[in-house]
């Protein structure tokens, strides 16, 4: 398992792809749906639709409202993709993620057929985006989750640390997100692990700031990494990082604050994508294995993968080709 980006990742591929490297955008919205699995051809026509208007809809946004930094992902979970293409090729590692269970901690695991991440820096381009896409989705669905989230002061998560520092670079980001050679029918794709943390956020601000940056082995202002000396096992940037044979493995990820603040209720999306679904099932479980110090104070509500396929793989499935 390579994540160089020489192995097959051409610029060809890159344009292919659809946006999974990090930008996390001024407004966000994440939305699970669910197929209602009363009409499987009508779904499946439903689908196919969705997915052949995708292009302009997105193309259109994009001159109705020019440099909005408009970013679009659409992915179906292993669940969608036995339902949708029984007896179809699937990509090499997608299945069903089940959760981790640990002696202190889990990860529950959660339903879901559909998954959109859209973002950009204005939330009307957003909101006309993801109601234009649940109008060709119609009856077709049912809404498990739908979360709106915001870029916080300098980018950082919600519990005040800067988000991603360990994320790849723009540059490099291509061979940790988007499928190679490694799986030729699905080049181009990525495997999006979408899980939505609710926070103690009283808990977390009664705690030092020494306290919190050993958490989560940084300085809180500067963004400066601890020292091995002033962390440990359940330090964050230890539990989840991921060595396979003595070589570092990383996807794309984002941490996207949202908040009820009138109802006190805040927390985190996690959006990971990755060439190798293997690798950040392998970083949730050490997690969970290593006691993750920012689980102390967080409740769990949802997790489950996605395969988001290239452009031309989606055009492929509207047409009936796949």
């Amino acid at each position: 398992m390579s994540n160089t980006v020489d192995s097959a990742i051409t610029t060809a591929t890159v344009k292919d792809a659809q946006d999974v490297f990090k930008d996390i955008g001024r407004s966000v919205i994440f939305a699970v749906l669910a197929f209602r699995r009363q009409d499987r051809d009508a779904e499946l026509a439903a689908v196919r639709e969705t997915f052949g208007r995708l292009p302009a809809l997105v193309n259109s946004m994009n001159i109705r409202a020019a440099g909005s930094g408009l970013r679009t992902t659409i992915g179906l979970s292993n669940a969608a993709w036995d339902y949708l293409f029984p007896g179809a090729d699937k990509p090499r590692e997608l299945e069903t993620f089940r959760g981790v269970t640990g002696d202190k901690n889990s990860m529950p695991s959660s339903d879901g057929d559909l998954f959109l991440h859209l973002r950009a820096d204005n939330e009307a381009v957003i909101y006309e985006l993801m109601d234009q896409v649940r109008g060709f989705l119609g009856d077709s669905v049912t809404v498990v989750d739908e979360t709106h989230g915001f870029r916080y002061f300098e980018g950082r998560a919600i519990i005040g640390f800067i988000d991603g520092t360990e994320a790849p670079a723009v540059k490099e980001a291509a061979g940790y997100a988007i499928v190679g050679d490694e799986d030729p029918g699905f080049v181009g794709g990525s495997y999006a692990f979408a899980q939505k943390w609710l926070h103690d956020m009283d808990q977390w601000k009664s705690l030092s700031t020494q306290t919190q940056e050993r958490m989560v082995g940084r300085q809180k202002f500067s963004d400066i990494e601890l020292s091995d000396d002033h962390k440990d096992e359940h330090t964050h940037n230890n539990a989840s990082k991921v060595e396979i044979d003595g070589d570092e493995k990383k996807i794309v990820r984002m941490n996207v604050p949202f908040s009820n603040p009138a109802e006190q209720r805040s927390g985190t999306y996690f959006i990971g994508y990755a060439r190798h679904w293997t690798v950040t099932r392998t970083m949730l479980t050490q997690m969970v294995e290593r006691s993750d110090a920012l689980l102390s104070f967080s409740t769990l509500l949802s997790g489950q993968v996605f395969f988001v396929p290239s452009w031309s793989l989606l055009d492929r499935m509207a047409q009936g080709e796949f």
